[in-house]
């Protein structure tokens, strides 16, 4: 397994314990009374669709699709790694100012998530020129 694959799978794997732990906060809170912070559920759905879902097809695309080249099996590996980490750092930004944002908005806040959209939107159009080639018939 490419080591890139690995690291797609392995932080899939941390976003899904996350938001499992954030899906279970939402449950309990109304039973529990429990305060949890505003902006939990977004957070929730990108770390659950994006996080694990996405970066686990990510990391199996650049695995088992067929090869792209003889030089070149993968595509670009520096586009594979330029992906998960525009990916990685939009999931982060959205996770960090969410809550944020939503408990008091404010520009920057605004800025900030609009910002972690266009990482993810980078990490997306990337994923798709380095894996478009692959898909072919027999």
């Amino acid at each position: 397994m490419p080591t890139l694959t690995r690291w797609f799978v392995k932080t899939s794997f941390i976003y899904l314990a996350l938001a499992l732990i954030a899906g279970l906060l939402l449950e309990v809170r109304p039973a529990l009374n429990v305060a949890v912070p505003g902006g939990l559920f977004p957070v929730y759905i990108h770390l659950f669709v994006l996080g694990w879902l996405t970066q686990l097809i990510f990391g199996v695309v650049f695995w088992m699709f067929p090869r792209h080249s003889a030089e070149t099996p993968r595509g670009s590996e520096t586009l594979g790694w330029l992906t998960y980490i525009l990916l990685n750092a939009g999931l982060l930004l959205r996770g960090l100012v969410e809550p944020i944002h939503s408990n008091r908005p404010g520009v920057t806040s605004g800025w900030l998530l609009a910002a972690s959209a266009i990482l993810q939107f980078l990490a997306g159009l990337l994923f798709v020129v380095n894996s478009w080639g692959r898909v072919k018939e027999k």
